[in-house]
C-alpha cells in the first residue's frame, strides 16, 4: 500500500468512528431531553432508557462489526486471497452394520420356477 492509501484508510476509520460518537451523543441527548420533559414518570423513562441503551449499543456493534469484516477483507486481498485447500477425497460406500453380511440381500425374493 502506498502513503496515500494509508492516509486515506487511517481518515475512513477516523471520520466513521467520529460518526458513530455523534450519533450516540445524539441519541443520548434525545433520551437525556425525554427524561427531563417528563418529570418523573418512571414507566415511560424505563422505556426511554432502554431504546437509546439499545440504539447505542446496536449502532456501535455495527460500527465495529463492519469495521473489522473490512479489516479481515482487505488484510486477505493483499495478502493474496485464502489459501487453497486440495480437493476433498470422493466419499465412499457406507460400511454395513457391524454383525450383518457384507452383501446387501434382496428386498423381495427371486421367483423360483
Amino acid at each position: 500500500m502506498s502513503g496515500t492509501e494509508i492516509e486515506l484508510e487511517k481518515d475512513k476509520a477516523k471520520f466513521g468512528l467520529l460518526a458513530v460518537i455523534a450519533s450516540n451523543v445524539a441519541i443520548v441527548a434525545v433520551a437525556v431531553v425525554g427524561v427531563w420533559r417528563l418529570k418523573g414518570d418512571t414507566s415511560v423513562i424505563v422505556g426511554i432508557l432502554t431504546a437509546a441503551f439499545t440504539a447505542v449499543s446496536s449502532m456501535t456493534t455495527a460500527y465495529l462489526g463492519i469495521k473489522a469484516v473490512s479489516n479481515t477483507a482487505r488484510s486477505m486481498t493483499l495478502a493474496g486471497g485464502p489459501v487453497q485447500q486440495p480437493p476433498a477425497p470422493a466419499p465412499s460406500a457406507p460400511a454395513a452394520p457391524a454383525g450383518t453380511d457384507a452383501v446387501p440381500t434382496p428386498a423381495t425374493p427371486a421367483p423360483t420356477s
